[in-house]
């Protein structure tokens, strides 16, 4: 019996182990971390006769080495196990690469990006849905990706080998590596299985660490979000970042851009001159002849250079509010027309879309203010777009554990925007030095979300601020196990604080009615 070895206890590495243990290897799952979570993780999979190692990494010795290690999104692609692995000549792919081998008669959308790329695939896979179509939302969004390889184990139309038809780290935000992070209770399992029925397509949202470690990964449509820096302190380089990510597109059949963004609008045609460009601005500002762009509130397509553009959808139709979501809408109507969808069913799910959880997601109003999460918000772009798409003036929590980038455009925002400013997390120190530096003095160090919370309340009273805005720009981990966790801890303080104050006042007002009827004598009955 061959021999594998996955590294990470998250649920992309467990469902990774068991497709493993389905084909017939003998597996080996590895996780340097260890807690109860964990431990109960273990005895179920020993149950299914895969050895789980806690507290220990992988090692490369004597003579019974795995013939393939599956690495989690969340393993940096350059530890030391990984670098000899490949210098011994083990197999060392991805996750994602796993769920690709067993998938790949099936046509795939890929969604790449720094920002932008969950909402765009969430999206997605609900326009595919609405033309229903089974078309899961997975890798870094929905289902590990080989959960849904899982799902069609054994149906007798997978696993084609040939030509295809078409807190080890610490990634999360725009690629969201926490998604992964072993040590999260929440990532350690899928909370649900996908449907056994046989799929028509793969949607996968796909962080550059995912396509890293992934060889020959290649989707029928490729769909590039944004660029901005990200993730330097394991990618190095702004360079080896882009290249990464820029391998998912030149191995897509079919490109689409956003061609709004500056960084790949500069690229242009030059390195991508088949692709499918769009444009919130018209059709003035597409830099193909042929490409996605809005026009009157209409999205209109242009297939060809000597094609009519054509109106699809109406923009208002999208309850999502921001230029940025309006560029998503563009990229999933683009997706959804090269996949050969008809207008309807695009027109059905946009109008139901609900929107990305943790990703300017209403929570609730207290006294006229707006309590809304960001919290998937981890980088200074995503957090410079969050307080754009709100009312100001809002009152901004950021912080966490701070990630290297340009603050010059999220401090601007600030200042534009905010009315005052609550600093949790380890980055609060330097965060308020910085805003110091930018002559912006309205902040608050309140270290906890617990602090927060509250206190943002009572500011938005104080400042008649319409919104309280979780937009970290930060990454969680030196509160939180990922952006999810934080977010949900957020939600729960907003709807308590929201709850707590109905209650108090109704006691409130409940005293004053019984005084005042009290005083004239009656009775309560």
């Amino acid at each position: 019996m061959p021999r594998a070895s996955v590294i990470g206890l998250g649920k992309s590495g467990v469902a990774a182990a068991r497709l493993l243990k389905r084909e017939g290897w003998e597996v080996e799952l590895s996780d340097g971390n260890t807690s109860e979570t964990l431990l109960q993780q273990q005895q179920q999979l020993a149950a299914e006769q895969i050895t789980v190692k806690l507290g220990q990494s992988l090692e490369l010795n004597g003579a019974n080495l795995p013939q393939l290690i599956v690495v989690s999104p969340g393993v940096p692609w350059d530890i030391p196990v990984l670098v000899e692995a490949r210098q011994l000549g083990i197999e060392t792919i991805g996750e994602m690469e796993l769920a690709w081998r067993n998938l790949r008669s099936l046509p795939w959308v890929g969604i790449t990006g720094t920002n932008g790329k969950t909402t765009t695939t969430a999206l997605i896979a609900a326009i595919f849905q609405a033309a229903e179509l089974n078309a899961p939302a997975c890798g870094n969004i929905g289902y590990a990706a080989c959960d849904v390889a899982l799902s069609q184990v054994g149906r007798g139309d997978e696993g084609d080998e040939g030509d295809e038809g078409d807190e080890g780290d610490k990634g999360d935000g725009g690629d969201k590596g926490e998604n992964f992070t072993s040590s999260s209770p929440s990532s350690s399992s899928s909370s649900s299985s996908p449907s056994s029925s046989l799929l028509d397509w793969v949607i996968a949202e796909v962080s550059s660490y995912q396509i890293e470690s992934s060889v020959s990964l290649a989707p029928r449509i490729g769909v590039w979000t944004t660029f901005t820096p990200d993730h330097l302190s394991r990618h190095q380089t702004l360079e080896n970042y882009y290249n990464i990510k820029a391998k998912l597109l030149r191995q897509s059949e079919l490109q689409v851009f956003n061609g709004d963004d500056a960084y790949l609008r500069q690229e242009g045609l030059s390195n991508w001159p088949d692709a499918y460009w769009t444009s919130v601005k018209g059709k003035d500002f597409l830099i193909s002849e042929k490409g996605f762009y809005i026009e009157d509130d209409w999205v209109v397509e242009k297939l060809t250079a000597t094609s009519a553009p054509e109106p699809i959808v109406k923009v208002s139709t999208l309850r999502m509010v921001g230029e940025h979501n309006q560029q998503n809408l563009l990229m999933a109507v683009a997706t959804a027309r090269l996949a050969g969808i008809n207008r309807d069913a695009i027109a059905r799910a946009i109008s139901e879309f609900p929107g990305v959880a943790h990703r300017l997601e209403y929570i609730c109003t207290w006294e006229g203010i707006d309590f809304i999460n960001d919290s998937k918000a981890t980088n200074y772009d995503a957090a410079e777009v969050g307080l754009a798409s709100v009312k100001s003036p809002a009152i901004l929590i950021a912080g966490g554990e701070a990630k290297a980038g340009d603050d010059t455009g999220w401090l601007a925002k600030i200042h534009s925007q905010a009315a005052a400013v609550l600093l949790i997390g380890s980055a609060a120190p330097a965060f308020a030095k910085r805003l110091q530096e930018v002559g912006y003095y309205s902040y608050e160090i309140v270290e906890t979300m617990e602090s927060a919370v509250p206190r943002s309340a009572e500011l938005a009273k104080q400042y008649q601020a319409s919104v309280v805005l979780l937009s970290p720009a930060c990454a969680s981990f030196d509160q939180y196990p990922n952006f999810e966790v934080r977010g949900d801890r957020f939600r729960q303080l907003c709807l308590a604080w929201q709850k707590d104050w109905k209650y108090t006042t109704r006691e409130i007002l409940d005293a004053e009615n019984s005084a005042s009827v009290g005083s004239s004598g009656s009775r309560l009955s």
